[in-house]
């Protein structure tokens, strides 16, 4: 027989397609795989918020959406890689005509140029080489924390705490670094465990000043660890970072413990005020019970005579409805505690100072004057924490 037909109708004659062998595809993700399932969730969050992922925002989910669109929006080759798949124009560059170099300094994209008045020539953060830091045998590097099972619940809990509005975050000042205290850079949460300090401040023969610094022990919510120097840490998170502020509860409880048995020679330590804006904005003017709450080292006549200057005083002058005085406690714990109470009534305005830059104040609530009053001597009373307080109907109700 004709070999070759034979072997056809062996394969013609397959009727459980036993022949009919598809090629396997792989379950291992390619790199524009992986990119685009980073990117996925931030054009989630754009449907279902209609903006972008926020800096400022108090949920630490979305701060980590802002960080890595920010990420991607360096990196050209991943913007290229992206680009068919940025339908809300996440990624969107302007195509300029460059035939000058004027040209190439007006096309600034990405920002590189912005607020920097030097000369091509000119130079700016560079100094003397500092002897100390030439001399420093390591740098510091992060590598995994062999002890993490003692930090790994803490920082679960605070992130449990953020999600829940027990703590917020807000933005880093130089000088508030200490040890104890959780922090977030480009998204990663970290407890600020150990600062062990090297060398005091002090100034060099030829008037330099040299200021404190010293090894820190950082722990990180992926497991690993870094021993940066303390003002690194500082450097880092004044850039891109941000402080997570105290469980509420415990903020609360020491609050309380330290009120009682005020006399005469007790210390005060600064001022919770309660203001009423003059703005003649019919935006701000529209709303009905909105106060801002605040405190202050200085008297508060002192605090707010600049206020029609201010983003924070909504950039108009403002009326002093309350002002306590605190004995004995941090003004700044109390504060805390009331704006994370009347957190969800936060008002929600970008405000532009003279220069037309944004900004969005955070301390502007609203709730009617006497639930704040109540706020405050519930606070004090220790009762807060049994209670919350009701947007819908303004008023304070059972937790």
């Amino acid at each position: 027989m004709d070999k070759n037909r034979i072997l056809d109708e062996i394969f013609s004659n397959d009727p459980f397609e036993m022949l009919n062998i598809k090629p396997t595809s792989s379950g291992t993700r390619n790199d524009e795989e992986r990119l685009f399932s980073s990117f996925q969730p931030i054009v989630d969050f754009y449907q279902k918020n209609n903006r972008e992922p926020l800096p400022v925002s108090e949920d630490i989910q979305e701060y980590q959406l802002f960080s890595r669109l920010k990420s991607i929006r360096e990196n050209p080759s991943k913007m290229e890689i992206l680009k068919k798949y940025d339908t809300y124009g996440f990624l969107t560059t302007k195509n300029v005509e460059i035939n000058s170099i004027d040209d190439i300094f007006n096309d600034d994209s990405f920002g590189l140029l912005e607020n920097d008045n030097l000369g091509l020539f000119d130079f700016k953060h560079i100094n003397a080489p500092d002897k100390d830091r030439a001399e420093t045998d390591f740098v510091a590097r992060r590598k995994p924390c062999k002890d993490f099972n003692k930090y790994e619940q803490r920082l679960r809990d605070v992130q449990n705490d953020l999600k829940i509005g027990k703590r917020k975050l807000v933005d880093f000042n130089q000088g508030n670094l200490r040890e104890g205290a959780f922090y977030i850079h480009n998204g990663v949460l970290f407890l600020l465990e150990k600062i062990n300090i090297s060398f005091k401040e002090h100034y060099r023969e030829d008037g330099t000043r040299v200021r404190e610094d010293g090894r820190t022990r950082c722990i990180f919510e992926n497991g690993t660890e870094s021993n940066m120097l303390k003002r690194s840490v500082e450097k880092i998170l004044y850039a891109n970072g941000k402080v997570v502020t105290e469980n509420a509860d415990e903020v609360a409880e020491s609050f309380v413990n330290k009120v009682n048995n005020i006399t005469e020679q007790d210390q005060a330590f600064g001022y919770i005020y309660v203001l009423k804006s003059k703005s003649s904005n019919q935006e701000i003017k529209q709303i009905n019970n909105l106060y801002k709450i605040g405190y202050s080292k200085i008297t508060v006549e002192e605090r707010i005579k600049n206020a029609k200057e201010e983003p924070t005083y909504l950039m108009a002058d403002v009326s002093i409805l309350q002002t306590y005085k605190c004995y004995n406690i941090n003004p700044q714990k109390l504060e805390q505690l009331l704006h994370i109470f009347f957190g969800k009534a936060c008002l929600d305005i970008d405000i532009f100072d003279k220069n037309g830059n944004r900004h969005t104040p955070r301390e502007w609530f609203i709730a009617p004057l006497h639930i704040i009053e109540s706020a405050i001597e519930m606070i004090i009373s220790g009762e807060i924490l049994k209670y919350k307080y009701d947007i819908k109907n303004q008023e304070i109700i059972e937790s």
